[in-house]
């Protein structure tokens, strides 16, 4: 793939939704090999599957041959991003960032190499960002920025409906600045990320020209939305992070084996490495036989997070829950200190339900059964007899699965 155009690789993926300057961009990616960078801002010690796709576009460009920057805002997360908030985001301590940015460097590292020609960098906008001269940098950079237009950007819309504050503002000048940090110290000309930033990468992109005439762009991916159009990535127990110990290779696994029809091709493409002529084969799938494309895309994502070991046990767990074949060994499992548990504690244990509120009605609509059988009593007490064979299987409705050990 060394040899491709990544703007080519890109457009046949259909990973390109917004881009600026494009004819420019075109002959660029033609001709030079340069370097790119995203952000990832430590508001989680994790990074979830809104950074995924990112992600994959930067292993593209990479893998055609371009220098992937990976800038973590531990600098950036003293703020926190507006963008697509309704309200402002907890602010973090220093320590607390500076956890986050080591397990994200981690978790990083599975989609790009930090080894070869054009090994992959890491740079923290904390080392630059947060020993600024307030006032020189307004002087120097405000002029830059006119506030009517960044209002009237999209990411600052919901923020608007309960009040923006002027600290969030600061948000988009700072994130520019970085942009314009990167091209003067790395000769970077491409920032990358997620169409929700859209409004904040166009505007270092503007900063860049503004003082230098030339050679800035951005790209953004498309966001992984449902057939309902709402944004794909959510389990029983919250998010889907990309961190084994918040989200198990099985749970993570099931999810995407659970996906809808009509969203087979989007995943497939987004989120593997398989060729094109395969996606647009396995999507195709009449009837019954998607879920063959089903359990390909589970395996090959959940191979590229976790590896290939963990991918061949939640395929084997869930071949043993749902085809009566494999080995249940790898399924979801808790250990209980006593049978002696009610069934809404056993419920909470697992992460099924949060609450015993939550834990009651999903008793009381017969959402849960125990060793196929469904309980209906929101009083039951497990005992002794549910474990006739060492584990009993606590589920939700036909898909969330939990082995109860004693």
């Amino acid at each position: 793939m060394n040899r491709q155009n990544i703007y080519d690789v890109l457009k046949e993926r259909d990973l390109i939704k917004q881009i600026t300057f494009e004819d420019e961009f075109k002959k660029l990616a033609s001709k030079d090999n340069f370097s790119v960078y995203l952000g990832i801002d430590p508001t989680a010690d994790s990074i979830h599957i809104g950074h995924f796709i990112p992600l994959m576009m930067m292993s593209y460009f990479q893998k055609c041959g371009h220098r992937p920057i990976i800038l973590v805002g531990g600098g950036t997360a003293f703020i926190g991003d507006p963008s697509g908030k309704t309200d402002m985001r907890k602010m973090l301590t220093k320590e607390e960032i500076s956890k986050n940015v080591d397990n994200i460097i981690k978790q990083v590292s599975k989609f790009i190499s930090f080894e070869g020609d054009n090994a992959a960098i890491i740079v923290n906008n904390g080392d630059w960002i947060l020993d600024l001269n307030y006032m020189e940098f307004i002087r120097t950079y405000g002029i830059y920025f006119n506030v009517n237009r960044m209002l009237d950007a999209e990411c600052f819309k919901q923020r608007m409906e309960k009040g923006l504050t002027f600290f969030e503002l600061n948000y988009m000048l700072m994130q520019s600045y970085d942009f314009l940090h990167l091209f003067e110290t790395q000769g970077c000309k491409v920032e990358i990320g997620g169409d929700d930033q859209w409004s904040n990468m166009l505007a270092g992109v503007d900063l860049i020209r503004k003082i230098h005439q030339n050679g800035s762009f951005c790209v953004t991916c498309p966001l992984l939305l449902n057939a309902e159009g709402k944004k794909m990535g959510k389990t029983v127990s919250g998010a889907l992070w990309l961190d084994a110990s918040k989200t198990s290779p099985y749970e993570f696994y099931q999810y995407w084996r659970n996906i809808g029809d009509t969203e087979v091709y989007d995943v497939l493409r987004m989120l593997t490495y398989l060729p094109m002529e395969e996606v647009k084969r396995l999507a195709s799938l009449p009837g019954e036989q998607i879920n063959e494309a089903k359990k390909i895309a589970a395996f090959e994502i959940t191979k590229l997070i976790h590896g290939e070991d963990e991918a061949k046990k939640a395929e084997e767990a869930s071949k043993a829950l749902f085809e009566g074949t494999g080995s249940l060994e790898n399924m979801p499992t808790v250990k209980l200190e006593t049978t002696n548990i009610s069934i809404l504690d056993a419920i909470i244990l697992t992460g099924i339900a949060p609450s015993k509120g939550q834990a009651r009605t999903l008793v009381t609509q017969g959402g849960i059964t125990l060793n196929d059988n469904k309980i209906e009593d929101i009083a039951y007490m497990l005992s002794d007899d549910d474990f006739e064979e060492g584990y009993a299987i606590l589920k939700k409705g036909k898909k969330v699965f939990y082995k109860l050990e004693k």
